[in-house]
């Protein structure tokens, strides 16, 4: 956090208050690149919207999936979020969400927080986070104003629950531990999961776990392990079980990135334009509306359009189970063509998940899949996979909010909001399972 100047040259103020002019950083350092700083206890970005323009101070996280500003770029003199491709002006008012169309309205809470002043001032970057009766910085002369700033401050953390790779409620559930292949017949893998060491032995085909766990088994091609007594299935994939269909599992990637946030990211279409504008070259559109239906351990969402590449009709499917097994399919059937693709996720650590994904295609009409064909397929999902971990590198997540209000929500996100409400109730059912029996007490 930035000194205040001198207290002899400013209005004094109270402990803790954050009244009274800042220097935050040379005017020098500060261009169309955000930098991060801190003023007041707050936590700010500076950025110019023009090359040679004036400084904006805004607020350090989008309101909208919280992610860091300080990643942000500028696009015709507006500051763009590069998740979702919102966009602020100077004064943080959100002038544009690409996933609402061209007549939708940000809501209000959808802007940004601003100091009341910013000034730039004998070569330095003053903020003032609320009126001060000083109107302008002091003079310095060119020189250093303040000493060496503190640490920068984080931007505010959730008020609500968070639901990280540690969560109790995670010890009730199916987790994959290892592909099928990792484990060959008298051998074994050690896998971290929910921060502990696991030794899977495979014994004349039969699997077993040290230390004991309530159940080891193998499905599509993955090694499963539930700690204690799950709360539901692993989710079912009719494709893994479907001669027609050619499977291939991607090497496994691992992130830093909680499994909630990794999750919700592999739900969203709305950050497909932003996130992976190099590799589909989508243009940024209005996400059309979609019904989310309930499932036993999670939902599944269809959505049907018509495809710009003069294929007809598609049908888009989304499938989630508790708590980090998802999949999506996109199919034409006009042709009986489909592409699957399963995401599988290991919570190792608190900052440790292991990510497998699998691509399953059926040619439909045209018979067999070449594996040429299949192999494109697995580049291509891989490419998309690194740039969704990338984004997550920069988002210093510590897990997935639950508290609904802690973020800010539009009609593009009612996945999101389902991945949310489901794993509230995944860790309400684990807490309410880990009681004692007062009957028998």
């Amino acid at each position: 956090m930035a000194i205040p100047w001198s207290p002899a040259t400013r209005t004094a103020a109270a402990p803790g208050s954050s009244s009274g002019w800042y220097p935050v950083a040379h005017s020098a350092e500060v261009s169309t690149t955000p930098v991060q700083v801190g003023a007041g206890g707050r936590a700010y970005v500076v950025v110019r919207l023009t090359a040679d323009g004036e400084v904006t101070a805004v607020s350090a996280r989008c309101p909208h999936r919280l992610v860091p500003l300080v990643a942000a770029g500028v696009v015709d003199g507006h500051l763009q979020c590069p998740y979702h491709g919102w966009r602020f002006n100077a004064e943080g008012r959100c002038v544009e969400i690409p996933s609402l169309g061209p007549d939708g309205t940000p809501p209000p809470r959808a802007d940004l927080t601003v100091p009341w002043a910013v000034e730039e001032r004998d070569g330095w970057v003053w903020l003032a986070p609320e009126r001060t009766a000083t109107l302008r910085p002091p003079r310095s002369g060119g020189s250093r104003p303040a000493p060496d700033p503190e640490p920068v401050p984080d931007p505010a953390p959730p008020s609500g629950p968070v639901f990280g790779n540690l969560d109790p409620s995670l010890t009730r559930a199916w987790h994959p531990v290892a592909l099928a292949d990792e484990l060959v017949d008298g051998g074994y893998v050690q896998a971290r999961l929910l921060g502990r060491t696991w030794t899977v032995h495979r014994r004349d085909g039969e699997l077993d776990a040290d230390p004991p766990a309530w159940g080891v088994q193998e499905r599509y091609g993955v090694v499963w392990l539930a700690p204690d007594e799950p709360q539901g299935p692993v989710l079912a994939v009719p494709e893994a079980e479907d001669p027609r269909f050619a499977a291939a599992w991607l090497p496994p990637a691992r992130s830093a990135a909680p499994a909630g946030p990794l999750a919700d990211t592999l739900l969203d279409v709305a950050h497909v334009p932003f996130v992976h504008a190099g590799t589909t070259g989508t243009s940024a559109e209005e996400v059309p509306a979609h019904v989310v239906t309930p499932e036993a351990g999670g939902f599944r969402s269809v959505q049907e359009h018509w495809s710009d590449r003069g294929a007809g009709r598609r049908r888009a499917t989304s499938v989630y189970r508790v708590p980090f097994q998802l999949l999506r399919r996109l199919e034409e059937p006009a042709t009986g063509t489909v592409r699957t693709v399963l995401f599988l996720l290991q919570p190792e650590d608190r900052d440790s998940t292991r990510i497998y994904t699998c691509v399953l295609l059926c040619a439909g009409d045209a018979g067999a899949v070449p594996g040429d064909v299949l192999a494109v397929a697995v580049t291509h999902q891989e490419e998309l996979l690194a740039e969704d971990l990338a984004l997550h590198a920069r988002m210093d997540s510590q897990g997935l909010p639950l508290l609904l209000r802690d973020e800010l929500h539009v009609p593009a996100d009612r996945l999101g909001v389902a991945l949310r409400r489901a794993l509230a109730d995944f860790a309400a059912a684990g807490a309410t399972a880990d009681l004692p029996d007062r009957a028998s007490a």
